[in-house]
């Protein structure tokens, strides 16, 4: 009686080498070492933990809020009259200003005289003066890492132009990014109705931007997300280079 295992092992041995298997054979011996990365825990540990670090540790960057306004004296604003107003900024809580973009700000009254204080965790930091219907804002004074609360004060003063009509801009802030643009949904306008019924309506002009007069650098600012995301890459191709030297 011929024996059962003999039997087994030879038609086992015949059907792996066909044609057909023979090619599944060298098939499963290409993929099966990526594989064997890809469902090592390490190397799903080290995966999570970058998405991880993308989602939770790298900054989101974020547009300046109004949190509040005043004027003095109060609206409605009297055409050639002096009017000052003060209206306070924020950065959102969880969010930081990116280091490569600035603020522009203009306003509609004549011979403005800008002062601007930026406030990091209730402590004075940056400061600066400017005169004329705009003023900027550097985006390194306001980059700071997302446990920082940042804001910033911004006090005009001006004549109301005589021929002012209907709604009069007193600030006017957009935020410009690297490459000159306006970024969208940035743009907050701070304005109040003009008294009486005068003849023209105010024109905003934009004159050649002007360096501060004074600037305190931030104790701390955020590093470029790309950085980041270049960092995270080598470490992932480092530790599959590991667990592919292991094996």
């Amino acid at each position: 009686m011929p024996d059962c295992s003999s039997v087994a092992s030879r038609a086992a041995d015949s059907l792996c080498c066909t044609p057909a298997n023979q090619t599944d054979m060298a098939i499963m011996g290409r993929v099966h070492p990526l594989f064997r990365y890809i469902m090592n825990p390490v190397f799903r540990s080290l995966i999570c933990g970058c998405l991880l670090f993308l989602i939770f540790v790298i900054p989101v960057a974020a547009s300046p809020v109004l949190t509040s306004e005043s004027f003095t004296p109060n609206p409605p604003l009297i055409p050639g009259d002096g009017q000052e107003v003060v209206a306070t900024f924020a950065i959102p809580s969880g969010t930081t200003f990116p280091r490569d973009h600035e603020i522009q700000m203009t306003t509609q009254l004549e011979n403005a005289k800008w002062n601007i204080q930026v406030v990091v965790d209730g402590h004075n930091s940056a400061q600066q003066t400017a005169s004329g219907t705009a003023a900027f804002i550097n985006g390194m004074v306001l980059s700071y890492s997302v446990n920082h609360d940042v804001r910033f004060t911004v006090t005009v003063t001006g004549t109301v132009p005589p021929a002012a009509t209907g709604s009069v801009t007193v600030i006017d802030l957009i935020e410009i990014d690297n490459t000159g643009n306006i970024m969208s949904g940035s743009e907050i306008v701070v304005s109040q109705p003009a008294a009486g019924s005068p003849t023209a309506p105010a024109v905003i002009t934009v004159p050649t931007r002007t360096p501060p007069l004074t600037t305190a650098s931030p104790a701390a600012t955020r590093s470029p997300a790309f950085s980041a995301v270049v960092g995270i890459l080598a470490s992932g191709m480092a530790g599959v280079v590991w667990m592919r030297r292991r094996h």
